[in-house]
């Protein structure tokens, strides 16, 4: 859960960075709408008021500088009336001819406008235009605003608020993120809690929750671990009760046989010694299945003479050379239990001989001369190990290897070897 947490974060990271990023196209749009739109009518208006405010002096302007009958003024009677963001014309439209420019700003054209009167809001190439009758009724006054202006005013300000837009988008969503990391942090702490609880032990408690929605989940896992404290304590006690149980009649089976192996006739020999194999072996399997239980146990770690372990484990036909120069830190029964079911693997094989070593003082490797298996296969075996998924695909040996090794805080790895068949118990730092 605890490694989980990160990508959590991550995820909500990028679908917040998603949305927000949607969000703010969706209200740019909305606000270039809206902007355009009202962009728009303030400068119609402003078309309508300037017209009104022009209207006046112009038209006393206009009838002093009024042509003779088909004459165009065009651009000779430029206006020195300050136009501004706008261009505007005097036109006066005779009963026949066309329509005559009497005065105009500098940036109007100098052609009309309009061909006829025309009253109010309109578009002619390029402009936006407002006709306003003068005085008299035969001249008009127009004032335009060019399209290419009104959308470099619409851009201006739709851009000032998409740039406001993206600035609170931006603070929502950095608010967003210290919100999410906030409330998060509960959960994280509630894996490192995990992550140092142990169920084995009968008062193990993950306590009050830090937020009212995670008490139920704190509920959940203390009665896990309160049924998983019973099932480990009952399973300890049947290893107690299967040790003396299950240890003493194999052990007297094999006295037994002993005893038969000497006293029968020699033809019988080799049928009582056989049987005596099958016994020993039986003894080692079931000392492997108690050692299975108590894996879980507290470890009881030491440094170890590998030579003098190894020389108390009960061997047959099989060679084990030690090179072990120094000691080994673990504990004495389980990895006694792993060696001699790792060394029962070997026989049964097909190794006569095994190598012991210790490359570090908590990594046993062996060695056997077998015929190995093949790269495939120890590659099955090494992805079986590392998810103990160990139905159908390893050995008890095996099994019973790893679990030691993982009880140890460490792992179970096959090497890869050119000839026979390897293993290595790297049973963690002391202290783990």
């Amino acid at each position: 859960m605890n490694k989980d947490l990160p990508s959590i974060r991550t995820r909500l990271a990028h679908a917040l960075v998603g949305w927000s990023v949607l969000w703010s196209v969706a209200v740019s749009m909305a606000v270039w709408l809206a902007v355009q739109n009202e962009v728009d009518e303030l400068l119609d208006d402003t078309l309508e008021a300037a017209a009104e405010v022009l209207s006046g002096p112009l038209s006393i302007q206009a009838q002093a500088e009024s042509p003779p009958a088909g004459h165009d003024a065009g651009s000779e009677h430029a206006s020195s009336l300050p136009s501004g963001r706008f261009a505007w014309q005097v036109v006066r439209y005779p009963a026949s001819g066309k329509a005559q420019v009497l005065i105009k700003s500098p940036a109007a054209p100098t052609s009309a406008l309009r061909g006829s009167p025309s009253p109010a809001f309109g578009d002619a190439s390029g402009w936006r235009v407002f006709g306003i009758s003068l005085a008299d009724g035969s001249q008009w006054l127009y004032v335009a605003q060019s399209h290419e202006e009104r959308h470099e005013a619409q851009l201006e300000v739709a851009f000032g608020a998409a740039l406001a837009t993206l600035a609170i988008a931006l603070i929502a969503h950095l608010w967003l993120r210290a919100r999410v990391r906030h409330e998060l942090l509960p959960l994280q702490r509630l894996a490192q809690h995990l992550g140092a609880h142990d169920p084995a032990s009968t008062r193990a408690t993950l306590g009050k929750a830090e937020r009212q929605e995670l008490q139920p989940v704190h509920a959940a896992i203390d009665a896990l671990a309160e049924r998983l404290a019973r099932r480990l304590a009952q399973e300890r006690a049947f290893t107690s009760h299967a040790a003396h149980a299950l240890r003493t009649p194999l052990a007297g089976i094999d006295a037994q046989l002993a005893v038969a192996l000497r006293e029968c006739p020699p033809e019988l020999q080799p049928r009582l010694q056989r049987v005596r194999t099958a016994a020993g072996r039986l003894q080692r399997v079931v000392a492997a299945l108690l050692t299975l239980f108590r894996s879980g146990a507290e470890l009881q770690r030491q440094p170890l003479d590998l030579t003098a372990l190894i020389s108390r484990l009960p061997l047959d036909a099989l060679t084990i050379d030690v090179q072990a120069p120094q000691a080994v830190s673990a504990d004495a029964d389980l990895l006694a239990a792993a060696l001699l079911n790792l060394f029962d693997n070997s026989l049964r094989n097909g190794a006569t001989r095994v190598q012991v070593s210790t490359p570090t003082a908590t990594t046993v490797r062996l060695d056997d001369n077998g015929p190995g298996v093949s790269p495939e296969r120890r590659r099955a075996l090494q992805g079986a190990i590392a998810a103990q998924a160990y139905e159908g695909s390893t050995g008890l040996g095996l099994v019973l290897a790893d679990l030691v090794a993982r009880a140890h805080g460490g792992v179970l790895l096959i090497p890869d070897v050119s000839g026979g068949f390897a293993i290595e118990l790297r049973l963690g730092p002391c202290g783990e």
